[in-house]
């Protein structure tokens, strides 16, 4: 694990290459919930291959740009949620359902027709790959049970809490064989939690803490406003965050940059170490380093620098991916130079 002070990260994703996936329609597509194999370029017999080639680049870039912590990028994935729950049991893929969006509109999603259950392990080869490929800190990501249950449309359960619960033990067994297979860090995605945060305040916490049971060394968990390119006039505080500080996550990844976030609402997170958006993912040109440098020390007026994270709002994944490789030059720099501030460094 990185000893660095100031330690800079990803939430996630990473941009595919255009010779990979179809980026044109993925961009004109609200992010898939159910699986989208038309969205890849490379034919079923050699997409693995293709996609194993894509999450080399990936770590090479987030190295290259200077990155402490690092992902594969979700190269292998159409969405950040729908390649695990969709391997999940229980689930009539074949048979979609429409629902509520997470905003406005509806969306397709998986439906549940049994009980939901982990049949097998689903990135445990993702972790093992990245693991080979590089000496750095390395993160993998799972979408949440809560978010995953929103995500679907339950035509099984008569308790929702049972639900939420049987997604929270199919996570807690994929976590223990990621945390086996090497990750250093575990996060979970639940950007619904600020989407739905009556009913987060229901049925979430207990799942987020069921999912993360015997779950050693640091855990994550991030939410948000929602990808850029779909939300774009974001709140400027949380509906859903002092509530996390009770749950065992060690810490929380939020956005501040694009919905330019109050920063007292870095003062209701308690003791948790914050992932802390410094990158616009709104923005379509690369920021200067020292104005995400800016962005950290005023970040640092409200937590101390042993608990702060510098990264992107959000996951890159809809970036052209020269932009997303320079911004993450500029988080690199930008933190390099908050930290030479705070070290007396040369």
């Amino acid at each position: 694990m990185t000893a660095t002070l100031l330690p800079t990260t990803v939430v996630g994703s990473y941009p595919q290459p255009d010779w990979l996936i179809d980026r044109e329609r993925l961009v004109n597509l609200p992010p898939v919930r159910v699986r989208a194999q038309q969205l890849w370029r490379i034919a079923e017999p050699w997409l693995e291959q293709a996609q194993d080639d894509a999450t080399r680049l990936a770590i090479r870039d987030m190295e290259l740009a200077g990155i402490d912590i690092i992902t594969d990028g979700e190269i292998r994935r159409e969405s950040y949620s729908n390649r695990f729950a969709t391997a999940l049991s229980g689930i009539a893929l074949d048979n979609p359902a429409t629902v509520r969006g997470r905003s406005t509109g509806t969306v397709v999603v998986p439906r549940i027709v049994g009980p939901i259950r982990r049949q097998r392990p689903v990135e445990v080869r993702d972790v093992e790959f990245l693991r080979r490929h590089t000496d750095r800190t390395i993160k993998i990501t799972l979408p949440g049970p809560f978010t995953m249950s929103r995500q679907a449309k339950n035509e099984f359960y008569k308790d929702e809490e049972e639900l939420v619960a049987d997604y929270a033990a199919a996570v807690n067994a994929e976590l223990h064989d990621l945390k086996a297979a090497g990750a250093d860090v575990l996060q979970l995605d639940e950007p619904w939690l600020q989407a739905r945060p009556e009913e987060a305040r229901r049925l979430a916490l207990s799942a987020i803490d069921r999912a993360l049971d015997g779950i050693a060394g640091p855990t994550a968990l991030h939410l948000c406003f929602g990808y850029a390119y779909v939300a774009r006039d974001k709140p400027n505080s949380y509906s859903f965050l002092s509530e996390l500080t009770v749950s065992r996550v060690e810490q929380i990844s939020i956005e501040a940059a694009q919905p330019n976030l109050d920063l007292t609402n870095l003062d209701r997170l308690g003791d948790k170490t914050v992932i802390f958006g410094v990158i616009n993912m709104g923005d379509p040109q690369p920021e200067p380093a020292e104005i995400v440098a800016a962005r950290i020390r005023a970040a640092l007026a409200h937590i101390a620098p042993e608990r702060l994270i510098p990264a992107p709002d959000c996951g890159m994944k809809y970036l052209p991916r020269d932009i997303a490789f320079a911004k993450l030059k500029a988080l690199a720099v930008g933190a390099a130079i908050v930290r030479r501030e705070l070290t007396g460094s040369a």
